[in-house]
């Protein structure tokens, strides 16, 4: 056991649940995308171990990009105001997009993120999450492809963070309340 998982309450998802999902997934994509040339767009930081896993189970011919966005800073819960602090570097005109994300918790930055798309020249936006937390739902936006629904708890792993730390547990679990301060 690491130092890590101290940290953790519970797993709410196991290394090997993650990567059955993925990979149902990855063939449900596969179905809708063939022959479409998809560009999958990850939202850094926390989709990168995601994007790297469902780009393998989908094996259409597929590019990829990355762009960051800013909506928490080190806080626990989405501002509302989203930045984008590294764009895509390709002309998006015509193509169809599938971004993908960590969790949809708000979905302040993934309607951001559609509707600048769209305005870019996209010719579709999918939304690929691999979480989905519809209680925080802010904006009316829903993903095309979900790999878990979760509760209103503090998730981390599998690329989710708090503070920048627990990305590389291989498992999702949530976060003790005394370790962010919910307690």
């Amino acid at each position: 056991m690491g130092t890590m998982d101290q940290d953790i309450l519970k797993v709410l998802y196991t290394e090997k649940q993650i990567a059955a999902r993925i990979e149902a997934m990855g063939a449900e994509m596969y179905r809708d995308l063939e022959g479409k040339d998809p560009l999958f767009i990850s939202v850094l930081r926390g989709a990168f171990i995601f994007m790297a896993d469902i780009v393998r189970a989908c094996p259409v011919k597929s590019d990829v990009e990355f762009i960051a966005v800013s909506s928490y800073g080190n806080a626990t819960s989405s501002s509302g105001a989203v930045q984008i602090t590294h764009d895509i570097q390709q002309d998006i005109t015509g193509r169809n997009l599938v971004v993908i994300e960590d969790i949809l918790d708000s979905g302040n930055t993934l309607y951001f993120l559609k509707q600048y798309f769209l305005t870019k020249g996209a010719a579709s936006v999918a939304v690929c999450t691999l979480l989905d937390k519809p209680s925080r739902r802010a904006k009316a936006i829903t993903a095309d492809y979900v790999g878990f629904q979760v509760p209103d708890e503090f998730v981390v792993g599998y690329g989710l963070d708090y503070c920048q730390k627990y990305r590389n547990l291989p498992y999702i679990g949530v976060l003790k309340p005394e370790v962010y301060g919910g307690a």
